[in-house]
């Protein structure tokens, strides 16, 4: 009979082979990189819960064809301490031969001791199942936004994708990215990209942080809301070394938005690439600066040679981004879940603060390379 129990360490191997042929779409063995993150990732890391663990599926045979990553997350909702997990790498194989078995893992994962569960990736099965189980769908923070900066580097890195000889083409896209974006006035408002000049507002200014510099500002910029994050000692810190390391997109990038008397409005971390596609880890501003903070990140990845920037949204965001050119996307729904009614309302109030590194993208599961 088929069984739902705690991960072991003796089972990331078999974890590992799970997310080689699932996620990864090979049937080869895992790489030794990739087992050795996994238990990092799911048994070592700073903030484990020793409550709060992964889960494996076990089938009639004693394999292991399922899983459901969990990582622990301290929160605090008006003061008060929260013990929140954040839910990724559902995966089950073999779903003909038991086709509920998805359902379970995530049914046990959120019968769980805490107070409130979350994922930023997950897909419409997923998400059908999340609804089922009274979790809900938020509209808000479920969107990815696209600024498109130098479009011709935009479509052909889009067509490189998939076709890898069409990127012999790129330096005719950088000259008609440099026409284009020459002929376009100061400020100027396109969908088609931003102007050579940089339209930075003239207060403030962007200095280059490291890691460490970036974890010190997260705190005083998410003050403002009622559910946000209670790092424990070491955790913050292990998600951005983590979050560096990702070169499918690139170098990473800290930064942090400052007045001219130093006094910081906001700060943010993303990766890129010449002639690539920037994805936005984070972006925090205080309250009425997202406007020019995302302006300063546009004209920042623009000076880094970025073609366009992609993140995801967060409802704090949104308004700002209204009047940029910046389009949006749905690739996967961020999903609340809680037995109390109360943190689920602030989350629909747009009070709580989630996705990126409060969630699950800043992960090298995300973007990262195990070869």
């Amino acid at each position: 009979m088929s069984d739902i129990r705690p991960l072991a360490a003796a089972d990331i191997p078999a974890v590992a082979g799970l997310f080689q042929k699932i996620f990864r779409n090979r049937d080869q063995a895992p790489p030794a990189a990739l087992v050795d993150y996994l238990r990092r990732l799911y048994i070592e890391a700073p903030g484990s819960d020793p409550e709060i663990g992964s889960l494996v599926h076990v089938d009639d045979h004693g394999r292991i064809s399922g899983f459901v990553g969990a990582c622990a997350l301290p929160m605090t909702y008006k003061g008060r301490r929260l013990r929140a997990a954040i839910c990724g790498s559902l995966m089950v194989d073999g779903r003909e031969s038991d086709p509920l078995a998805g359902a379970r893992l995530l049914k046990a994962f959120l019968a769980g001791p805490q107070d409130l569960s979350f994922s930023e990736t997950a897909s419409e099965v997923s998400t059908q199942m999340w609804t089922r189980l009274r979790g809900i769908v938020l509209p808000q923070y479920s969107l990815d936004w696209v600024r498109v900066i130098r479009p011709a580097s935009f479509a052909l890195d889009l067509v490189a994708g998939r076709l890898a000889p069409a990127r012999a083409l790129a330096p005719l896209a950088h000259l008609f990215d440099r026409r284009h974006r020459g002929k376009m006035g100061r400020g100027e408002l396109r969908w088609s990209g931003v102007p050579e000049t940089a339209a930075t507002p003239g207060p403030l200014q962007v200095a280059d942080i490291d890691r460490h510099g970036f974890a010190a500002l997260f705190a005083p910029l998410t003050r403002q809301f009622t559910v946000q994050p209670a790092w424990a000692e070491g955790q913050l810190d292990h998600l951005l070394e983590d979050a560096e390391n990702k070169p499918e997109y690139g170098e990473p990038v800290f930064a942090a938005v400052k007045t001219r008397s130093g006094a910081p409005v906001g700060a943010f971390l993303y990766h890129v690439r010449a002639g690539g596609v920037a994805r936005v880890l984070q972006l925090l501003a205080l309250p009425g600066q997202a406007g020019p903070v995302l302006d300063c990140l546009i004209d920042h990845a623009a000076a880094k040679g970025a073609a366009a920037l992609r993140g995801r949204t967060q409802p704090a965001l949104l308004e700002a981004m209204m009047g940029r050119r910046i389009g949006f996307v749905h690739a996967a729904s961020t999903v609340v879940h809680s037995r109390d009614a109360e943190l689920v309302d602030a989350f629909r109030h747009a009070q709580g603060f989630i996705n990126g590194l409060a969630g699950e993208h800043w992960s090298r599961l995300i973007g990262g390379r195990f070869e």
